[in-house]
């Protein structure tokens, strides 16, 4: 028997979006962890603890139901995002602070889930960046000291034994830091192709940083699934890609020693993570259909800006955190007109 119309659909709970999220970060962990060891999984258990308990204890200090907003999944998605954003072997008390202050600061001192006008993960990943920046250049070198075979090394590192002396021997700067270091370096007609070869060539993969190109896809096709599932639209996730893509492989036409190509750009950093996880924040974000387009795309010239020409060799978070003070502006902008209110200024 066929059903009739009219259908309803049933909104999505914050729970299934959040657990949704949740499950489309998994491919890109998944290569993290293959390649990098079990150090982000450390970082993401203590982010989850420190989130569910920053949360807890705000909660109660607003009177506010536990359990009912504490099963919503939001704390945790926040909590992963911040883990995936810093070094896997940065010291524990980093990441406890990093996602304390996302979850208190950024997130409930505005009032709570929906209130927040910045991506707490960004907000508290630019705190970090700033006040502690030997530590958040750390990552583990490429050369089998950052392997699962390591996991006495990764802890020791994390939570601070006397190792830490000699952290320089079991690290190494990411491809981008390598690459904005290099250009800035060399004087005169500063080449591309000197910097990816000989002592830095094993940062570098094929067409992004080593490793990170298998990471940033595990992010693409979790990001493709979420519009797939109807989490989040495309407007966001393509404005990104395709801005990031004509403005580097512009620059890199008109000058290629002196700019990374646009694959580059797409498969090194936290790219394809911004692009489908963090740009895409349905509260901090544009929300209106041109709005996304000019909002993602504006995020993506200025990581494109900072990357090439900032002091910081990632300008993800930076540019997030810009492109929020703008989003009301943007929604403000772009407001398609009322049904029916033109045709009646035309009467």
């Amino acid at each position: 028997m066929a059903n009739n119309s009219p259908y309803f659909l049933q909104p999505a709970s914050v729970q299934s979006v959040m657990l949704r999220v949740l499950v489309a970060l998994l491919p890109g962990l998944a290569a993290y962890v293959w390649f990098f060891g079990i150090g982000i999984l450390i970082q993401i258990l203590l982010a989850s603890i420190a989130a569910l308990a920053g949360e807890a204890l705000v909660l109660s200090l607003r009177k506010k139901p536990l359990m009912l907003f504490l099963s919503d999944g939001s704390a945790l998605v926040t909590a992963w995002l911040v883990a995936l954003c810093l070094p896997p072997i940065a010291p524990w008390w980093l990441v406890v602070a990093a996602t304390l202050f996302a979850i208190v600061i950024v997130k409930h001192l505005y009032g709570g889930l929906g209130q927040n006008p910045f991506n707490p993960a960004m907000a508290a990943f630019c705190v970090m960046i700033i006040a502690f920046p030997q530590l958040m250049s750390q990552w583990p070198a490429l050369d089998g000291y950052g392997g699962l075979q390591n996991a006495d090394l990764t802890i020791s590192l994390i939570f601070g034994s006397s190792i830490d002396r000699d952290i320089d021997a079991f690290t190494m700067a990411t491809s981008l830091d390598t690459l904005r270091t290099g250009l800035h370096g060399l004087t005169g007609n500063a080449k591309i192709s000197a910097i990816v070869g000989g002592e830095h060539a094993l940062v570098f993969g094929s067409i992004g940083g080593r490793h990170w190109e298998w990471i940033a896809a595990g992010y693409l096709f979790g990001g493709l699934w979420l519009i797939q599932q109807r989490i989040i639209s495309w407007h966001i996730p393509c404005a990104f890609i395709v801005t990031l893509t004509a403005i580097a492989g512009l620059f890199h036409l008109i000058s290629p020693e002196q700019h990374a190509g646009a694959l580059f750009h797409l498969f090194s950093g936290g790219a394809m993570l911004g692009a489908f996880f963090i740009a895409t924040d349905p509260v901090s974000a544009a929300t209106t259909p041109r709005g996304k387009l000019i909002y993602a795309a504006s995020i993506a010239l200025l990581t494109w800006v900072i990357r090439s020409f900032g002091a910081y060799p990632d300008g993800i978070a930076f540019a997030v955190l810009l492109l929020n003070i703008a989003a009301p502006l943007i929604d403000a902008w772009t407001q398609p007109a009322v049904f029916g209110h033109k045709s009646a200024e035309r009467k």
